[in-house]
């Protein structure tokens, strides 16, 4: 009957963590198991060494045995069936599964210290005002969790995670027998020195690079960024890095996250909008220069092209704004202002054969839903000889259009 409820609860408790998102594990390897004996109404300290570095939770049981008593299963074998600290945590059954099936008659309280001045103290004073946790009552056998979020237990000053868990005998005859067991979770991340300074260091490095500051919002970049050098080096490993091969490492995962945030979109729109601007302000000069960037990087779509023949044909530029116009045509061959383009360009370029062509062919077409071709037609014409280009075969298309 025992052994069915046992797995009753191994399933029930395992249920959300079938679904959860494992982020690091339990150090068996470096879990201590203590035994001391304390004298009759004495106090003694337990030091736990250094803790592993990404420590952020951690299991500890006190169990108090009478002579001859063994301890019925470690702590670490009960971890076993549960693999993420959310197993701990769901309600006082996981909490309560942990505390050992044996124990004997006698009782101690205890208290957890980080700092060993205040250890040192409480050892000849009893004093625990200093103390992270304070067991007042007391108990024969605990089990309890500690964690970053919910502990000062956990949150060390400096490079050391050291704890001295101090504990007084309240038995006033007879010696007293204590096996104290503690298990470290560790972070994946944080095990790999990636604190959360450490990380916040990569992000605004990488926020002061050219490529981030070209970008309207680089968080989700610089995110990316710092994910792929986590993942690859340790932070003492990046650390050891020569200057040129940071440089390197911050340019190849830029170049990967450039497009996997979707920073390259956002970039490519911004600059899409600055070209526009500029046009507006007659810097047609500057807005070929945003869209080259666009182009350079094949990321054009045919309108990019397109808009790009046009600031080259308004510029006078014929020979590169008919080239351009060709590539946009190989996009998108049905899209009509590209096609109107091009027959500006044909026609600026000396080749009023093909110009007149492709107007015949559309022009009882619209270019836009609200916007003829001929209508556009007019709108070019005019705005070519507002920058000084003349042409004698303009007329000549015009009356093709009537």
């Amino acid at each position: 009957m025992l052994n069915k409820i046992s797995s009753l609860f191994f399933f029930f408790i395992s249920i959300p963590l079938l679904f959860a998102q494992k982020d690091g594990y339990w150090d068996k390897e470096r879990a201590t198991t203590k035994e001391v004996v304390v004298s009759a109404r004495d106090r003694i300290l337990i030091k736990i060494d250094d803790l592993p570095t990404g420590t952020t939770e951690l299991i500890y049981r006190i169990t108090l045995l009478d002579k001859n008593q063994q301890m019925s299963n470690s702590l670490v074998s009960v971890l076993k069936a549960i693999p993420d600290p959310t197993g701990i945590s769901q309600g006082s059954a996981g909490a309560l599964f942990l505390v050992s099936k044996i124990s004997g008659d006698d009782k101690c309280k205890y208290a957890v210290f980080t700092k060993s001045e205040a250890a040192g103290n409480y050892l000849t004073t009893g004093a625990t005002d200093e103390a992270c946790f304070v067991q007042d009552e007391p108990i024969s056998k605990d089990a309890k969790r500690l964690s970053t979020d919910k502990s000062d237990c956990l949150q060390w000053s400096g490079n050391s995670n050291i704890l001295w868990f101090g504990f007084e005998s309240k038995n006033w005859i007879l010696n007293q027998k204590i096996i104290l067991e503690v298990v470290p979770w560790l972070d994946y991340k944080l095990s790999r020195g990636w604190t959360k300074e450490n990380r916040k260091a990569i992000i605004d490095q990488c926020k002061s690079s050219s490529l981030a500051q070209k970008i309207s919002n680089s968080d989700d970049f610089c995110v990316c960024v710092s994910d792929k050098i986590q993942t690859k080096y340790s932070f003492k490993e990046f650390q050891k890095l020569l200057i040129e091969e940071r440089n390197k490492a911050f340019k190849d995962f830029g170049a990967l996250c450039f497009t996997e945030s979707g920073a390259s979109n956002a970039f490519n729109s911004d600059l899409r909008s600055q070209a526009s601007v500029l046009a507006k302000k007659g810097r047609y000069g500057a807005a070929i220069a945003k869209m080259n960037t666009i182009i350079n990087n094949n990321k054009g779509s045919a309108l990019d092209f397109n808009m790009l023949g046009y600031y080259y044909l308004i510029t006078k530029q014929y020979g590169k704004a008919l080239k351009i116009l060709q590539e946009a045509e190989k996009q998108d061959a049905t899209e009509l202002l590209i096609q109107l383009n091009l027959a500006h360009a044909y026609l600026l370029n000396g080749n009023y054969k093909s110009a007149k062509t492709i107007h015949k062919t559309y022009s009882y077409q619209n270019v836009t839903d609200s916007l003829s071709w001929i209508q556009k037609t007019k709108l070019d014409f005019d705005a070519f000889q507002k920058a000084g280009i003349q042409n004698e075969d303009f007329n000549a298309i015009l009356k093709i259009l009537e």
